[in-house]
């Protein structure tokens, strides 16, 4: 020390020094005591939690579904159960039966396109009710098992596979796109048709239509009377082009469906709505369809009786 009493500089660098020197060995003993203690601690929750990723509890659910196969000799319809587990699986219907088709049996036979509910091949009877696969959620109830039946009252091709043929004729029959008079056929194409905005607004729930068929063969009517009584997803696109302001043949695609079978097979049971995928309202098309062709014959009535 010196005679005034202050310590030199450079003594109190050094014990400055000493000090954190000191605390710094202090705080790395600590440090490596709780890293002896946490780290073991620490992993196995780590390995725990690495187990439960990989390895999750199994979700089996079963699906039984219809199966028929017309090459096979004897064979007869018949239900057939697959159990699948949902933890390695889409979320959807038709997820559930590509796994089937893909990794249990190669012999399940659907249609299926899209996978967005926008071209209809998917259509089927899932619990009971007919709808697309692709859009169908898988009900996440294991205990309950999910029945897969193609559309219903249609001949069946195989599996889940129905017959369309009849569907599709029975659409070609109304004349499904736009019909114009005193037009000749190499003009058509050069000009364009317009339409007003209110017009065009009117066409709203009924060009959204995928004919995937779910509505008609919901219907007890098309079920008796598929032969004759075009249905609701027909009807309701023979509509779309009779309030088409750019169609000229309205009166004559009326004048088609005045025998008793075309539209009045039609009882508004209205399982045509409830069951449609794309939320569209057959029953309203064809009601509406009903009103024209009253005013219709009133008008061939007045017609007639003032020749």
């Amino acid at each position: 020390m010196t005679t005034s009493g202050v310590l030199p500089e450079v003594d109190v660098c050094c014990q400055t020094e000493r000090m954190l020197k000191m605390a710094s060995s202090v705080l790395s003993l600590r440090l490596s005591s709780a890293s002896k203690t946490c780290l073991p601690l620490l992993k196995s929750m780590r390995l725990t939690q690495t187990a439960a990723a990989v390895k999750p509890e199994k979700r089996f659910k079963k699906f039984t579904v219809y199966r028929w196969d017309p090459d096979k000799s004897g064979d007869k319809p018949h239900m057939q159960t697959y159990e699948i587990d949902l933890n390695n699986c889409g979320p959807m219907v038709l997820d559930a039966l590509i796994k089937i088709k893909n990794e249990i049996d190669p012999t399940l036979t659907f249609r299926r396109s899209c996978r967005e509910g926008i071209c209809g091949s998917c259509a089927m009877n899932i619990g009971g009710v007919n709808t697309l696969a692709c859009i169908c959620k898988i009900d996440n109830n294991t205990a309950k098992q999910t029945k897969i039946y193609p559309l219903p009252h249609m001949y069946v091709i195989k599996d889940l596979v129905p017959d369309m043929n009849n569907f599709y004729a029975q659409y070609a029959s109304i004349e499904p796109y736009l019909k114009k008079k005193d037009i000749k056929e190499e003009d058509i194409g050069k000009e364009q048709f317009f339409q007003s905005v209110e017009d065009r607004s009117k066409l709203d729930g009924l060009y959204e239509c995928i004919l995937c068929a779910c509505c008609s063969t919901s219907c007890p009517s098309y079920w008796w009377n598929s032969d004759k009584y075009l249905g609701p997803a027909v009807l309701m696109q023979a509509y779309r082009w009779m309030i088409d302001s750019r169609d000229d043949f309205t009166v004559e695609r009326l004048s088609m469906m005045e025998d008793k079978f075309s539209v009045y097979r039609c009882h508004t049971i209205m399982n045509c709505t409830k069951t449609c995928p794309k939320h569209l309202n057959p029953g309203l098309a064809i009601g509406q369809i009903k009103k024209m062709l009253a005013l219709y014959k009133k008008d061939t009535e007045a017609k007639a009786a003032h020749a």
